[in-house]
């Protein structure tokens, strides 16, 4: 099988394409074909030892994918030529491959209206919008809620299900992706290069972080007092809060396959539909970094393996 892979910490010119021996499928997991891996900002700070510092190295990057069940261990509960989709288990990663052994429990049925890149493109980042919304700030209709980054992965996913839950939603993004993000069903896009959203805002419900740390200041400023936020990107702890009256929280985006059925429910429902998609040979690992490590990609970039 081929792989991504890096052996020390460093920049994009760390990541090499090797072939990695296949292994067999234990007691309860299966074996993956993968399709197509998704690039999420959290595997650039894998790279840089910013996140997983301990992992062993050499390291298979990669959270999520799509793919077809190729090898069924004992136990496991699939098919051979299923087309599944998933996210690793946490602390483990290996998306960044041809194929991939993983516990049956955390795979789901590829949703059928979805490509491969598709499905991929929407696993981690709707996994993470839906539990930061849904289970965690738990938004309620007529909720003004704050989308910070709203034209990446995770915030295009935010956008979506906000408006499917019936707040009004204001998200941030640069001035070209404005009417890309208000079609993703934002009723206000604010350019955060132009505007100071603490002046701006004051009054909102919820706010959902995609982007820090540098932004934690201007989302507690956005909030009414009482109202809440959740952080994906400041670390596995939430901040503290930069002013009193407001909650501050981190999503515990766990894996299991009802988590990625109810993903799965979102987009037949057209609640989640794909974001914009780039697709890249998974031997162009290293510049899928560095477009997604200066963090302007709008929607997803995805890795087809050859």
């Amino acid at each position: 099988m081929q792989a991504i892979e890096f052996s020390e910490h460093g920049g994009p010119e760390v990541l090499r394409l090797v072939e990695k021996p296949d292994v067999a499928p234990a007691q309860g997991e299966v074996a993956v074909a993968i399709h197509a891996a998704s690039v999420n900002a959290a595997d650039w700070k894998v790279r840089m030892g910013k996140s997983m510092a301990d992992a062993t190295l050499p390291h298979v990057l990669g959270r999520d994918f799509s793919g077809v069940v190729t090898e069924v261990g004992p136990g496991a509960d699939l098919s051979v030529g299923d087309a599944v989709f998933a996210v690793c288990p946490r602390d483990t990663e290996g998306g960044y491959a041809s194929r991939i052994v993983l516990p049956a429990g955390l795979v789901a049925a590829k949703p059928p209206t979805l490509s491969h890149e598709e499905a991929a493109a929407i696993a981690l980042a709707g996994l993470t919008a839906m539990i930061s919304l849904e289970d965690t700030l738990k938004i309620q209709p007529g909720e003004k809620v704050l989308i910070q980054g709203g034209a990446g992965g995770v915030g295009g996913m935010a956008v979506q299900l906000a408006h499917a839950l019936g707040a009004r939603v204001i998200a941030t993004a640069r001035a070209q992706n404005h009417d890309y993000v208000r079609g993703l069903g934002a009723d206000e896009v604010i350019d955060y290069t132009l505007t100071d959203i603490k002046e701006a805002l004051g009054d909102c419900d919820a706010a959902l972080d995609c982007v820090g740390p540098h932004t934690v200041r201007d989302t507690f400023g956005a909030l009414r007092i009482g109202g809440r936020a959740a952080f994906i990107a400041t670390g596995a702890e939430a901040p503290a809060p930069t002013r009193s009256g407001v909650t501050s929280l981190r999503p515990a985006v766990n894996r299991s396959r009802a988590l990625m059925e109810r993903v799965a429910a979102h987009a037949a429902a057209g609640t989640f539909r794909p974001p914009v998609i780039e697709t890249m040979p998974l031997s162009e690992a290293r510049r899928a970094h560095e477009l997604s490590q200066d963090g302007h990609v709008r929607g997803k970039i995805v890795l087809i393996p050859g």
